[in-house]
């Protein structure tokens, strides 16, 4: 079920409308506006709003569809964009209360291609310090919380951009990723949310791993944002050229595809079982489609996960090594905690964390080759307090809830994350598709295959969603 208000309409039908004269973009601007003020008190998902420029672009927008000179059908569809995708002349704290943040000379191509699309940005949303937390926790903005259940945490690091999604602030959500920050939020608050094939939308700061991608409340959403963002851009120097995709909305069935499933990651935290029972009843949805799903077994030793977040460590140290006393004093403590265990690792050790990065990238090509798509759980944990930096607590622990994302950042494999159902406390779980690279858009069409046959019992009630 889905609301009625205009801002929670879809892209299509928002476009729909705007043809037909029935709705406008400023008429969905106020009623997005409205939803952003009634929410924001509690939910804390936006860093930047600015209700007049949003009026602004929404006016324009609304003039062009009045003229027939709309920039393409989703012209006028609001969307928002993490903060540290640069919107120019906008600051970039990256979720840290450090004095001074950077501005942005430019946009980043994600930016730009919204804009030229017509997209009204709405805003740009929150992450936590660095994004290196999975929650929505903050030394600059507090606490961002999940939409569904504001006690429960938001999911991180794409924190603001989950519950934006997740709250009705527009279709169209775009966040970062380089562990699970798109997928975990998407899990914990029952969205669509790709992480797509490594380069497949650019970025202005590429790095192993990272990848920028669509958070949404349907699959056929994240498809049509990502016919707006996955363009080439020169900017992104670590980009490949990929084969043009058909991002079409026609679900596709898995009937015929060879389909594993893997329970156990072989590292990081168990998965719970309530996790797994739902995880399994999804995979029976594809074989009862005709797919052929087999067991696969855990690929990733604990010590390559161990290495990579180490590696983390060392990174961000150097970051907080080389800001002021000061500066260093409004870091969270638990990220400064967290990195500087960074500092006591050698050269030689730093080098050899480093390394795992590739070791995975390698481990996980390999174990999924002869497979079409592989299933899992998005991550081993339903959603724990809004307030937990983190669900495993000791910053000195490593990072056990990603055991089933991270390793598809570092393959720089398409991986999704779409619900899979509802715990009875009303927490929601995601099962994991991941596939081949530059099959995304296959990708998705079974995605959105899968969504129309989990259930009604599997589904978020959008309607109820406050």
């Amino acid at each position: 079920m889905t609301s009625h208000r205009p801002a929670a309409l879809d892209a299509a039908a928002l476009s729909e409308r705007y043809a037909d004269g029935s709705l406008t973009p400023s008429e969905v601007a106020e009623d997005v506006i409205a939803r952003v003020e009634a929410r924001e008190p509690e939910l804390n998902a936006l860093y930047l709003f600015d209700a007049a420029q949003v009026r602004a672009d929404a006016a324009a927008s609304t003039e062009r569809w009045r003229t027939g000179t709309q920039l393409g059908p989703f012209d006028g569809v609001p969307a928002t964009v993490k903060e540290n995708i640069a919107r120019a002349g906008q600051p970039k704290p990256a979720g840290t209360a450090i004095p001074n943040p950077p501005v942005a000379a430019h946009n980043a191509p994600t930016t730009d291609r919204l804009l030229e699309a017509g997209a009204v940005i709405v805003g740009s949303t929150t992450m936590p310090d660095w994004g290196m937390l999975s929650s929505g926790v903050s030394s600059l903005h507090g606490i961002t919380r999940g939409a569904l259940n504001p006690a429960h945490t938001s999911g991180g690091s794409s924190a603001g951009a989950g519950t934006a999604a997740a709250a009705g602030y527009g279709p169209f959500h775009i966040g970062t990723d380089i562990g699970g920050s798109i997928r975990l939020p998407g899990s914990w608050q029952g969205l669509t949310a790709l992480k797509p094939s490594e380069g497949l939308i650019p970025l202005d700061v590429p790095y192993a791993g990272r990848a920028a991608g669509p958070l949404t409340r349907t699959a056929a959403d994240a498809i049509r944002l990502m016919s707006i963002v996955a363009q080439p851009d020169p900017r992104d120097y670590l980009t490949r050229a990929y084969a043009e995709m058909d991002w079409s909305t026609e679900p596709l069935s898995p009937a015929g595809l060879r389909v594993a499933l893997q329970l156990d990651a072989g590292s990081g935290l168990p998965v719970e079982p309530e996790t797994r029972a739902i995880i399994e009843r999804a995979a029976a949805r594809f074989e009862e489609a005709g797919a052929t799903v087999v067991p696969l077994e855990p690929f990733i030793p604990a010590a390559v996960l161990d290495g990579i977040a180490d590696f983390w460590r060392s990174r961000s140290y150097a970051d907080f090594e080389a800001l002021t006393d000061a500066e260093r004093a409004v870091v969270l403590p638990f990220i400064a905690e967290w990195c500087a265990a960074g500092a006591t690792f050698s050269a030689a050790q730093t080098v050899r964390n480093r390394n795992m990065i590739d070791e995975m990238a390698r481990l996980t090509r390999a174990a999924t080759q002869p497979f079409d798509l592989v299933l899992s759980p998005v991550t081993p944990v339903a959603a724990f307090a809004a307030e937990d930096p983190m669900p495993i607590l000791d910053p000195l622990e490593t990072m056990g809830h990603i055991s089933f994302t991270v390793p598809y950042n570092m393959s720089g494999q398409p991986a999704v994350s779409i619900g899979a159902g509802v715990q009875p406390d009303g927490r929601t779980v995601g099962l994991q598709i991941a596939s081949k690279i530059g099959t995304d858009d296959r990708l998705m069409r079974v995605a959105l295959w899968f969504e129309g046959v989990r259930g009604s019992d599997a589904e978020v009630d959008w309607s109820q969603v406050a």
